[in-house]
């Protein structure tokens, strides 16, 4: 059922794709401003839909606590609790910064593989994480790349699949445990990305049959997946909107540590503000997780989807 909320989703992803239009006139003329003016389109998209308690910046490095400062990053949302005095460094603080991303106005092949990598670098240079599933899967801040259009716009090219070849041979590549993947990867008038982990399906489990050990293998195993949620794709919505997937995660995400963006957050739920989609899984063994909760994952102590829950069976 279409509802009202898509309308004002889609009328936002109406005005990025003007923007990228009157953007791309003179982008050759001064690509640098061109850049900024998209960023800029995306941090007005954050500051109208996400909670005004979030700071929103432009351009800034991240510091971690080991002293790893990252590339400078386009857009970063910051936690309220950030303190006033340092907004305008530029150089912010790793346990500050909520989420951050990449911006393009064009995507291409080379931006996919340069995020993820700096996905992964940055996130294996944060303090680990141990104690529960949700907590070593994730690494606590989310990472993302955001783009206008893209660069494959031949009769005959196929965009989807391009983006999602080099995603995940640069997953492959980079990311050495799941908490390295990168979160979302959105092409405002294409899809949207978002990344899947399942906890971990084990032999103990009473339904683990023969069909599930072809895929899982004797010992089980977790899986991380990048979800593809396209326009036009199979069993899609004619309201989807690939900014809807976007902004659904990303109150999904952050719901886990602002519970006053559940209720919003299930509603998004409720009216399929993300879509239909599809991912390729990687699996993990169970070496994954620390010896302190491992035994537990793998005898499948988990809480059977439960929302919010550090011990739910994937998170999504």
């Amino acid at each position: 059922m279409d509802h009202d909320i898509h309308d004002f989703v889609r009328r936002s992803q109406k005005e990025l794709q003007e923007e990228y239009d009157r953007i791309q006139k003179r982008a050759t003329e001064d690509p640098g401003t061109a850049g900024d003016q998209g960023e800029e389109n995306w941090a007005t998209l954050f500051r109208e839909w996400l909670p005004r308690y979030f700071h929103i910046i432009t351009k800034g490095r991240i510091l971690t606590d080991t002293g790893y400062a990252s590339p400078q990053i386009d857009l970063l949302v910051l936690y309220p609790s950030y303190p006033q005095i340092l907004l305008d460094k530029k150089l912010y603080l790793s346990g500050g910064v909520a989420a951050a991303f990449e911006c393009k106005t064009t995507l291409t092949a080379a931006h996919v593989k340069e995020a993820v990598e700096t996905s992964a670098a940055l996130k294996r240079a944060l303090p680990k994480r141990d104690g529960s599933p949700y907590k070593e899967l994730n690494a606590g801040l989310i990472y993302g790349l955001l783009a206008h259009s893209h660069s494959w716009q031949g009769v005959k090219s196929k965009p989807i699949e391009n983006i999602e070849n080099v995603i995940y041979e640069s997953d492959a590549a980079a990311v050495r445990h799941p908490r390295e993947c990168i979160d979302f990867i959105t092409v405002s008038n294409l899809a949207t990305w978002k990344v899947a982990k399942m906890t971990y399906l084990s032999p103990l489990l009473p339904f683990y049959n023969d069909g599930i050990r072809k895929i899982y293998g004797p010992n089980g195993s977790a899986s991380s997946a990048y979800v593809c949620c396209a326009i036009g794709a199979d069993q899609q919505k004619e309201y989807f909107s690939p900014i809807g997937t976007l902004l659904s995660g990303l109150f999904s995400d952050l719901a886990c540590l602002f519970p006053d963006m559940r209720q919003l957050e299930e509603y998004f739920r409720k009216v399929n503000l993300g879509g239909s989609g599809w991912g390729r899984q990687r699996l993990w063994d169970k070496n994954i997780y620390s010896e302190k909760i491992r035994d537990r994952v793998y005898r499948g102590e988990f809480s059977d989807g439960v929302l919010y829950d550090e011990w739910s069976t994937g998170f999504f």
